[in-house]
């Protein structure tokens, strides 16, 4: 890898490190390819991006961002998760790391915020983004469905009333 290329890394990782929510540190101890393309999958499924980089070069692109304490966690063979949603990263993370013991969870950051491994699980542990959001659209959905409810509630009483009447009539 030539130096154009390393600067172009860099600069692809910082800005990575700029527009993301969460940064999670794994360590790789044995990952076949296809277990790797496996999660990889897993991870664009739920948004997020998983990716294998030199511990150096994600030193340089970390400074002058908010994960620069992340630095730490960079020794031996490490790959980065991203996300804009923080729970979704961690969630796969977790659950591959559950099925396989060659990926080894070291940490991660929000922000200015170090994670440590009761951390990342914590974190996966949470709603997904879409998730309160579904739970928000529901809670205000609830009371104008309720209002509905109540409305027509009358009105459905004075109906069968009147059918009843009817009723009498016809016998």
């Amino acid at each position: 890898m030539d130096r154009a290329q390393k600067a172009e890394l860099v600069a692809e990782l910082k800005s990575t490190f700029e527009g993301t929510s969460v940064v999670i540190v794994t360590r790789n101890l044995g990952l076949t390819v296809a277990q790797s393309t496996a999660l990889r999958l897993k991870m664009r499924e739920a948004g997020a991006s998983y990716k294998v980089s030199k511990n150096k070069l994600a030193r340089i692109a970390v400074e002058g961002t908010t994960y620069t304490a992340i630095n730490d966690l960079l020794v031996g063979p490490t790959a980065l998760s991203t996300s804009v949603d923080p729970v979704a990263p961690a969630k796969v993370i977790v659950d591959f790391a559950k099925t396989n013991d060659k990926l080894e969870i070291v940490g991660g950051a929000m922000g200015d915020t170090v994670l440590d491994v009761a951390g990342v699980k914590a974190l996966a542990e949470l709603p997904s983004l879409d998730e309160l959001r579904a739970k928000i659209v529901g809670l205000i959905q609830a009371p104008a469905t309720k209002i509905v409810q109540i409305v027509q509630a009358p009105a459905g009483q004075l109906a069968r009333v009147f059918g009843a009447y009817a009723a009498k009539e016809d016998a």
